[in-house]
């Protein structure tokens, strides 16, 4: 491969590597209605990338009488049993993971969860996916402020500029686009805009380093802006 390879490649999870948002849904509308209020799945959608604690605001807005901790605690507790009996992997994310990592390029796994529920997907992977985990209850400020993904370069030690970042959601796609990082946007349960600056993916599947390589390339020789 004459391309050159990302410094690092940054990837999201809910809603990238996993199908888990339909899980967040269920566990947030089960919790508004415990408490007598309305939950739309309209609702539940405007919340996906949102840090849990900025989506505990908004449901105790709706209704639930806890306090934010006890909300997040709620959420991921229900999510984190879906998650143990089964991982939903998108189609290619393990794959597009092996020829990242076979490729000896660094990996972060950049995500709004907790550490804990990070911590059993990234377990699940056959193999030693990331270098390290960035997760939602150990950064400042949430997507999409850019904090997370400027924690994940500054822990790799490369140039956020150099690296690629892979997300789904509005949140996602503008925290890394304001860090710096080459992203590519791969909606699944939101709609991204054309022009918010990443590239946009259908899907991972049949996806390489070979892909990434050739968008570092691009961006280097001003192709890709």
């Amino acid at each position: 491969m004459n391309a050159p390879t990302p410094a690092a490649v940054l990837f999201d999870m809910d809603g990238t590597l996993i199908d888990s948002e339909p899980y967040w849904i269920e566990e947030e509308t089960a919790l508004v209605h415990a408490f007598g209020g309305t939950w739309s799945h309209e609702d539940a959608l405007s919340l996906v990338g949102n840090g849990l604690w900025d989506s505990a605001a908004v449901l105790q807005s709706r209704g639930v009488d806890l306090t934010a901790d006890e909300i997040v605690e709620r959420l991921v507790n229900g999510v984190l049993g879906r998650i143990r009996d089964e991982v939903p992997w998108l189609p290619g994310a393990q794959e597009l993971l092996r020829s990242v990592r076979d490729a000896g390029v660094p990996t972060a796994l950049v995500t709004m969860s907790t550490r804990d529920l990070a911590e059993v997907v990234a377990d699940a992977i056959p193999f030693p996916a990331f270098d390290t985990l960035v997760t939602g209850d150990d950064v400042p400020q949430p997507k999409p402020h850019p904090a997370p993904y400027l924690t994940a370069a500054e822990r790799l030690g490369v140039d956020i500029e150099r690296c690629i970042a892979i997300e789904d959601s509005v949140p996602g796609v503008t925290s890394a686009v304001a860090s710096g990082a080459l992203t590519i946007g791969v909606p699944l349960h939101s709609t991204l805009d054309e022009d918010a600056g990443h590239v946009r993916w259908n899907g991972l599947a049949g996806r390489t380093i070979d892909d990434l390589a050739e968008l570092i390339s691009a961006r280097t020789t001003g192709a890709l802006r």
